[in-house]
């Protein structure tokens, strides 16, 4: 298990995340973690709060341990809780300090940074659909991505573009 690279797609929300880490996972042969606020969220029956921030977080990095018990050679994860971090920091102003703890201690082989070169797709879920949020969002993203101590990718382009960067990005892993 050691030795599973683990590959993060991460961006603003309505950028592609979701259908490249699962089209990555495909391609590589291994599993992809879903994004574990949007099954939490659809399920929850009222509005989220802060302290749901922490339930999903949690949910994501258990739902990642698991999937790393199937993964072959990669694990490929729709989101880590950077996610939760940016997120409550826009809506609530800080961040749980348990987060930012795991934040810490994980770490990550590949972070692929997708970009807002595709259409916004409207669902209930989403909150920033303007241009300038987006734009805003991806800014914080590729900081983060920056200051991290491993390798990066900006993916752009139509679905088969991305997967091509995608995997170019992960053959430099070898």
């Amino acid at each position: 298990m050691n030795n599973i690279r683990k590959i993060v797609v991460i961006g603003p929300e309505s950028t592609g995340k979701s259908t490249l880490s699962q089209s990555l996972a495909a391609s590589l042969q291994t599993v992809w973690v879903p994004e574990y606020a949007r099954t939490y969220l659809e399920t929850l029956g009222r509005e989220y709060t802060e302290a749901d921030l922490l339930d999903i977080a949690k949910g994501q990095l258990a739902a990642e341990d698991a999937a790393m018990q199937k993964a072959h050679q990669y694990l490929v994860c729709d989101t880590d809780l950077y996610v939760i971090k940016v997120w409550s920091e826009a809506k609530y102003g800080r961040c749980h300090p348990w987060v930012l703890e795991q934040i810490a201690k994980r770490s990550y082989d590949l972070y692929l940074l997708t970009y807002i070169d595709v259409p916004w797709t409207d669902d209930p879920l989403r909150e920033h659909p303007q241009p300038q949020e987006r734009q805003y969002f991806y800014n914080i993203y590729r900081d983060i991505v920056m200051e991290s101590c491993c390798l990066w990718a900006d993916i752009r382009g139509n679905e088969n573009e991305r997967l091509l960067a995608a995997t170019n990005a992960v053959q430099k892993l070898l």
